[in-house]
Parts: C-alpha cells; structure tokens; sequence
C-alpha cells in the first residue's frame, strides 16, 4: 500500500469513527450506547454495545489503525496518550513545574501585600456603633 493511498484510507476510517459515534442509539435504560448499523472498517457490527456503564469497554480506534495499518507503516502509527509520548512526558515532568513556582510568588507577594496595607477602623474592625 503506498503512502498517499494509505492517507486516504486513514480518512475514511475517521469518517466511519465520527459518524459510528453520531449515529448510535442510546438506550436509557440499561445506559448503553448501540451501534446502529455495522462498521466493517471498525470491526463493529450491528448492534454491539459501543459503550456502556459497566462492563464495557468502547473500541480503540488507535488498536484498529494499527490492525488495518500496513508491515512498513505499522512503526508511524501514534502512540495511544493513556499508555504515553510526548505529550504525556510535557504534561507530566515540564507544565507541573511553572505553575508551582507561580504560586509560590503570588504567596510571598500576598503576604508582603497584607502587611502594608492599612487597617480598617484603625485596627478595631467594622464597629456600627450610633
């Protein structure tokens, strides 16, 4: 399979992804959502439970690209963000470290903040007294 041919097929996948989530029929009561027609690219058919409270679990469309993904591109296909990359490594050892040093200014800052302001009433509060 060559490259471009690859791309649109990809394209379709997300199509058939999109509208199998616009198209499901929820159930209410037993709280699930039902395919409602089948998805041979997805490897879903009629009426499987795409998601439900319990005991389900959706389908990965990461899992699907990579079944339907040929030998040579099979090494191209992104990683699935709940097992990791890059944008998990940012998220969890680069963004965590700015915020704290934020707060730690904004403290100091209010507490010298506090101190040199003057105090209502001259220091005896909010007396309603006639």
């Amino acid at each position: 399979m060559k490259y471009m041919d690859w791309i649109e097929f990809r394209r379709k996948l997300k199509q058939e992804w999109s509208s199998m989530w616009h198209e499901l029929i929820d159930d209410k009561i037993r709280a699930e959502g039902i395919a409602r027609r089948n998805y041979p690219l997805l490897f879903v058919e009629r009426g499987t439970v795409v998601y439900a409270t319990r005991d389900a679990k959706p389908p990965d469309f990461t899992e699907i690209l990579k079944a339907w993904a040929p030998e040579n591109l099979k090494n191209q296909v992104l990683v699935n963000p709940k097992v990791g990359g890059w944008r998990k490594f940012v998220r969890v050892f680069i963004q965590k470290r700015a915020p704290q040093n934020k707060r730690k200014n904004e403290a100091s800052s209010a507490k010298t903040k506090n101190k040199k302001q003057q105090l209502k009433k001259g220091g005896r509060g909010w007396l309603h007294l006639m």
